[in-house]
C-alpha cells in the first residue's frame, strides 16, 4: 500500500482536467488501493442531463505553444500543463500583440508563477504564463498553435462504500481534477482515502460511509442527480480539501448550522485541534459542499480544509491555483494530522446518541457514588449537574456539549459514567421523558 504522499507524487503532474484520460488514469491508481468489493466507478456520458447541468466533452490538449515569427518558443504546454487554459478552444494562426494579450493570463499577485485558469463552459482559447513572460511580449505579431480536441466520452466518479449497521449515510467527498497541482485537491483525496481504509477495517460502525472522488462541481451534480434515492439516507457529510499545507484547520459549517453533524463536528474539533477554527457556510472556501447543501438536496455538508485566516493577503494559501502548488508544500505529518482529525470527527458522530434519563428528579449523587464536592471542585460540581439536567431524551451528547460550550469528550465521559450506573440509556432517536411534552 502506498503512503498518502507517495500517491500525491505519483499523480500530481497528470493532466487531470474534469473529463480527460489522465483524470481516469489517476482515479484508477487511487482505487487500486482499495479492495474492489468496496469500489465502483460511475460513468455519465457527454451531453447527459444532470438537473440543470449537462456533462461536458472530454478535452485533450495534443500540442500548444506560442512562438515568435522567427521560431523562438516562449510558452509550451509540453513544459507544464497549466500553460494552456483548461478546455481551451483550438486555435492556429498569426495574431498581433494586442489580440494576443487578451488571451494571455497571469497570476494577479505572484510574478514568478503560472496561474490555473479554466473555461469549461465559457469557450475561448488562451495561454497562462508568468508576469515576466507576458512583459517580454513586445513584438508586433506572434504565432499561436493550440491543438485541442473535444470528444464524446464519460465523466467518471469513483465511489468507495463501507456499510454500517444503518443505511443512514455519511458522505465524504474530494475532487481529483486540477492538472499539475497537489494540495488542491490531491491532499483531500488521499486523506479521505486513508480514512476510508481505516473505516473498512473497523467492525462496529453504525453509519454507512460513501467516499466520492470526482471532478469538481459537475461530478457532485452528476452523482446526486443520478442517485436521488440515496439522498434521504444522507444524514451529513464533509468535503475534504487543501489538507497538506501549513495553515490551520478550518471547519466550514453547512447550510443547516443547527444540524446534529454541525454541532457534533464543531464541538469535537475544539478538543481534537485547539488551533483550528470554524466559520459559517460559504465563508471559508466554496466547493462541492454547495451541491449537497443546495435546494432539493439539503444534506448538511461541512468542509474541512487548511485555510489561512480571513485577514491573510494570500488566503486560502499562497500557492493556490498556481504552478507553486507542488508536493514540496505538503508534509506527511500534516496529512496524517488531518486524517486523525477527520477520524476523530467521525468517531464523535458515531457516538452522538440521544441521552434518555432512567431517573426522575435530581439524582441522589452520594447514593450512587458520583458526588462531586462543590467546596473542593466547584466547577466539576456545576458541570455534573448541568449535564444531568439535560438528560431528558430530547438532547444528544453534541447538543449538551454545544449548550454548555464544553468538549464532546468531557460530556461523553460523564454520560458513560451515568450509563454504567444505569441512570441513563442511549438511543439513536429522541424519546422525551417529560410528562408535559405530549401537550405541545
Amino acid at each position: 500500500m502506498k503512503s498518502m504522499l507517495e500517491l500525491i507524487k505519483e499523480i500530481w503532474f497528470l493532466k487531470r482536467d474534469i473529463v480527460s484520460d489522465d483524470f481516469d488514469k489517476a482515479l484508477n491508481i487511487l482505487l487500486e488501493e482499495i479492495n474492489p468489493d468496496h469500489t465502483a466507478i460511475h460513468e455519465y456520458p457527454t451531453g447527459e442531463k444532470c438537473w440543470t447541468w449537462k456533462v461536458p466533452e472530454k478535452w485533450t490538449c495534443h500540442e500548444a505553444y506560442l512562438e515568435t515569427l522567427d521560431g523562438k518558443r516562449l510558452i509550451d504546454y509540453a513544459d507544464h500543463p497549466l500553460q494552456v487554459i483548461s478546455y481551451s478552444l483550438p486555435y492556429e494562426g498569426v495574431v498581433d500583440r494586442s489580440e494576443l494579450l487578451e488571451h494571455i493570463h497571469i497570476h494577479p499577485k505572484l510574478e514568478e508563477v503560472i496561474p490555473f485558469v479554466f473555461k469549461y463552459y465559457e469557450r475561448d482559447w488562451g495561454f497562462c504564463t508568468t508576469q515576466e513572460v507576458k512583459a517580454s511580449l513586445t513584438e508586433e505579431s506572434y504565432r499561436v498553435v493550440i491543438r485541442t480536441s473535444f470528444d464524446d466520452s464519460t465523466l467518471k466518479v469513483g465511489e468507495i462504500t463501507v456499510l454500517g449497521e444503518s443505511e443512514e449515510t455519511i458522505m465524504l467527498v474530494a475532487h481529483l481534477c486540477h492538472p499539475a497541482m497537489a494540495n488542491d485537491d490531491l491532499s483531500g483525496v488521499v486523506v479521505g482515502l486513508d480514512a476510508i481504509k481505516y473505516l473498512i477495517d473497523k467492525q462496529d460502525l453504525h453509519y454507512t460511509y460513501r467516499f466520492l472522488i470526482l471532478p469538481e462541481t459537475i461530478g457532485s451534480v452528476a452523482y446526486l442527480s443520478h442517485n436521488e434515492k440515496l439522498i434521504p439516507k444522507m444524514v451529513g457529510g464533509v468535503f475534504l480539501e487543501m489538507l497538506g499545507n501549513d495553515s490551520p484547520h478550518a471547519l466550514q459549517q453547512s447550510f443547516q448550522p443547527n444540524s446534529q453533524i454541525d454541532k457534533c463536528f464543531i464541538i469535537a474539533l475544539n478538543s481534537l485541534d485547539p488551533d483550528s477554527y470554524y466559520a459559517p457556510y460559504r465563508t471559508v472556501i466554496c466547493n462541492d459542499e454547495r451541491q449537497f447543501n443546495a435546494p432539493g438536496v439539503r444534506v448538511p455538508m461541512l468542509s474541512l480544509s487548511r485555510v489561512e485566516p480571513a485577514d491573510s493577503a494570500t488566503r486560502p494559501y499562497r500557492e493556490y491555483h498556481s504552478s507553486l502548488d507542488t508536493p514540496e508544500i505538503i508534509t506527511p505529518e500534516r496529512l496524517e494530522e488531518s486524517k486523525e482529525i477527520l477520524l476523530g470527527l467521525i468517531d464523535a458522530f458515531e457516538n452522538n446518541y440521544y441521552v434518555i434519563n432512567r431517573f426522575k428528579g435530581e439524582i441522589f449523587c452520594s447514593g450512587y457514588g458520583i458526588w462531586v464536592d462543590y467546596r473542593t471542585n466547584p466547577e466539576g460540581h456545576k458541570r455534573l449537574f448541568e449535564i444531568m439536567e439535560r438528560c431528558d431524551g430530547e438532547k444528544t451528547i453534541a447538543d449538551i456539549a454545544f449548550d454548555l460550550d464544553i468538549s464532546f469528550q468531557s460530556v461523553w465521559e460523564i454520560i458513560q459514567f451515568l450509563k454504567e450506573k444505569e441512570l441513563v440509556r442511549l438511543s439513536r432517536v429522541p424519546a422525551s421523558t417529560s410528562p408535559h411534552r405530549k401537550h405541545f
